[in-house]
């Protein structure tokens, strides 16, 4: 149960560390929604790593 909440968290943390960022730049004009899903997939690319990597410290540091 707390992988699930620890993965949300982190999904969510990497969404707001990423909304800071314009991708809109990065594509062409008009491609908006390109631009969303690459975020959305970026999102939940980090969010699976960070989530991980703290589940994995917390296992080698035994604190759970």
């Amino acid at each position: 149960m707390y992988k699930v909440l620890i993965y949300t968290l982190s999904v969510l943390l990497s969404v707001f560390a990423l909304s800071g960022i314009n991708f809109n730049n990065f594509f062409k004009k008009n491609y908006k929604n390109e631009a969303r899903v690459f975020v959305f997939i970026l999102a939940l690319s980090l969010g699976y790593l960070l989530g991980s990597f703290i589940i994995d410290f917390l296992n080698a540091s035994s604190l759970l």
